[in-house]
């Protein structure tokens, strides 16, 4: 028999020269998978960082919504200093061509008609009075509307009270009112007294009170309805009934409004 064969293992040249080299050693630091590295080195080390474009500050523009309320408020303000200004025109108008004057009033007379004093304490009175109305305009007319009030007072209490009649007055007129004032006070115990005491000096304080509404008729113009407030002061020498009542000082104030 032959012999036995025997099979002896063949080493790869390739791998052998693998073997044979020497082990590799890193001279630089890993770099990690997300950072990059060029051939040069670190770009961020070798070079300065690029140049920056500052941008000027532009201010923003205020919203349209304010702009729009501006306006509308300049609008607003010129409006009414135009409608003041027109207003003012037709015043000034007026005021040249009609002269307007303020009208006077005076109280000429007073007589008691009544002034009793009741069971219960309660005071009534009734007074004729003579009121003077003059209008010193020439070119404006009053009318006298309804709804007007007098009264008389003595140291803060009401006494009687009545109403002007409506009529027209034209351009320089004098008209002469004779009206009736009535009414009652209840608990007038303390007031009768003061009476008494006041009546023995002969001066007795009174004020006369009126609350008229009218119309100022400029030209052919019939104006809106204003008031005329008219107070008047007066001192008389007694308060009774059926005797002749004399004056001592009469002055009024007169202003008016709408």
């Amino acid at each position: 028999m032959s012999d036995h064969q025997r099979v002896h293992p063949v080493q790869d040249p390739e791998a052998a020269a693998r073997n044979s080299l020497p082990p590799y050693k890193p001279t630089a630091p890993l770099v990690s998978r997300d950072s990059s590295r060029s051939e040069n080195g670190d770009p961020e080390r070798q070079y300065p960082p690029p140049l920056r474009r500052t941008i000027p500050y532009k201010p923003t523009k205020p919203p349209k919504r304010k702009s729009c309320c501006r306006k509308c408020l300049c609008w607003t303000i010129a409006l009414i200093l135009l409608l003041i200004i027109i207003l003012g025109i037709l015043a000034a108008i007026i005021y040249f061509v009609f002269q307007p004057k303020i009208p006077k009033y005076s109280v000429d007379a007073m007589r008691i008609a009544q002034l009793n004093v009741g069971a219960d304490n309660s005071l009534s009175a009734i007074f004729n009075v003579n009121i003077t109305a003059r209008n010193p305009n020439k070119r404006i007319g009053i009318y006298y509307e309804g709804g007007s009030r007098l009264s008389v007072w003595y140291m803060g209490t009401k006494l009687c009270e009545g109403s002007l009649p409506k009529f027209y007055q034209g351009h320089r007129n004098t008209t002469v009112l004779s009206l009736v004032l009535s009414g009652q006070t209840a608990d007038a115990s303390g007031l009768v007294q003061s009476l008494q005491q006041q009546q023995q000096t002969g001066s007795i304080p009174l004020n006369l009170r009126a609350r008229v509404p009218v119309r100022l008729k400029l030209g052919k113009l019939k104006l809106m309805k204003w008031k005329f407030l008219v107070r008047c002061r007066l001192t008389v020498d007694r308060l009774s009934a059926d005797n002749a009542i004399r004056i001592r000082d009469s002055s009024c104030r007169f202003r008016f409004r709408l």
